[in-house]
């Protein structure tokens, strides 16, 4: 009788498994799904579709919203704005565009690069046709480009970091003012499902950093000779 009993409770198992593998198809089954690595976990075709209508699983959410802290390198180098994978590091009009890359599953957190004082905080775009989005290629590729230009003045010269955004998830938080002073690694803002930041440099900065490097915010030295000592 209790091997009957068992082999009844193994049935039943695998029926809710094969059940639930169903009901989600193609997406990873909640029995399965918190020993998967974050993409895999959440893929990118669900979360586009999440997009689309709105409605986002709350355990992803969570994973998203993460800010952890972070303590930055001493010294004086010019640190990662954010986190994600370095994808262009372009010179136009004397300026350095170091392009950042933001995936599904990057912390959306960006920190200050440098010390210093913050000169302005523009907001641009809203129209595919902007002008800009004929000029910068990190612009091309987006359907309407948002963005909120922050610029900080340093002892060694002026930074800008752009967090940008889309048609898709056009939401931008910056948490800094024209006028405040900000530290090297502070929080200065969030792109809410946004895919991109860039921080500007001056076209003589010394990178440390190539295309293809994933960097962290508040953490990875991106340049140097620019951060406020």
């Amino acid at each position: 009788m209790i091997v009957l009993i068992l082999q009844l409770a193994i049935l039943a198992s695998l029926a809710i498994a094969v059940l639930y593998l169903g009901i989600y198809f193609p997406h990873p089954s909640p029995l399965v799904r918190r020993w998967l690595s974050p993409r895999k976990r959440w893929p990118e075709g669900q979360v586009r579709g999440w997009l689309a209508n709105g409605r986002f699983q709350s355990a992803f959410l969570r994973y998203f919203y993460r800010d952890p802290e972070r303590v930055p390198p001493p010294g004086g180098t010019t640190l990662a704005p954010a986190d994600g994978l370095v994808t262009s590091a372009d010179i136009q009009g004397g300026v350095r565009y170091l392009v950042i890359a933001l995936s599904f599953w990057d912390m959306h957190v960006q920190r200050s690069p440098v010390s210093g004082r913050v000169l302005g905080a523009q907001s641009l775009g809203d129209d595919f046709m902007d002008g800009e989005g004929r000029e910068f290629v990190f612009l091309r590729e987006k359907t309407c480009p948002v963005q909120k230009r922050l610029v900080i003045a340093t002892d060694g010269g002026q930074v800008a970091v752009r967090l940008i955004t889309s048609l898709a998830a056009r939401r931008i938080e910056t948490w800094v003012r024209e006028g405040e002073e900000v530290e090297r690694g502070q929080r200065i803002g969030r792109i809410l499902l946004g895919s991109t930041v860039v921080l500007e440099l001056p076209a003589a900065t010394k990178l440390l950093v190539r295309v293809g490097d994933r960097v962290w915010a508040g953490q990875t030295a991106v340049a140097e000779g620019l951060a406020a000592s």
